[in-house]
């Protein structure tokens, strides 16, 4: 893990060990904005702030900048009733990639706060592989089913600091180049 992650996930972990949690506008952009903020400030000079740059990872493309706001948007108001309005949700905001770096990071902290206060659990990162993850992801755009059943299967309502350390831990791993 280098410099970043290893300040950025303590970070995290404050986040969840101080009252400026609850002040996260759950399942919103600038919901979002504030996780990034906390995680990343001091860190990267855009922390909390919409890309305006095109960006990447592989033979993906995300959102183009000229109409992010706008898709931005459009993603805050989709419905966040059912785990699939959620998981649709989170999709489309990882397609989105609203920042230069930590969307991954931040985007995973902002579903389980839209879990847990929709559907009283959250994931139990730990349990998922990280292969599996990564590859549900890549295939997300397509198909929703894969990263559904993924996190539907390693669900839980256990919230105590040690299970969210845990599970933000694991979710860290999943930015890493270690296989």
């Amino acid at each position: 893990m280098n410099k970043i992650d290893e300040k950025s996930l303590e970070n995290a972990k404050k986040l969840f060990s101080s009252p400026v949690i609850d002040s996260i506008e759950v399942g919103t952009v600038k919901g979002l904005q504030q996780i990034h903020k906390y995680l990343f400030d001091g860190l990267y000079d855009f922390a909390g702030q919409i890309r305006k740059q095109n960006i990447s990872k592989g033979n993906f493309r995300f959102a183009n900048s000229l109409y992010l706001e706008d898709i931005l948007k459009k993603i805050e108001t989709m419905e966040e009733t059912t785990l699939d309005d959620i998981i649709n949700k989170y999709v489309e905001m990882n397609i989105a990639h609203p920042f230069l770096e930590g969307n991954g990071r931040a985007t995973r902290i902002w579903l389980d706060l839209i879990l847990k206060k929709r559907l009283n659990r959250i994931v139990n990162w730990i349990n998922i592989d990280k292969n599996l993850y990564l590859q549900a992801m890549e295939r997300s755009p397509i198909n929703t089913l894969e990263i559904k059943t993924l996190i539907e299967n390693n669900m839980t309502d256990d919230f105590s600091l040690e299970n969210l350390f845990k599970g933000i831990e694991a979710s860290y791993y999943y930015e890493t180049e270690d296989y």
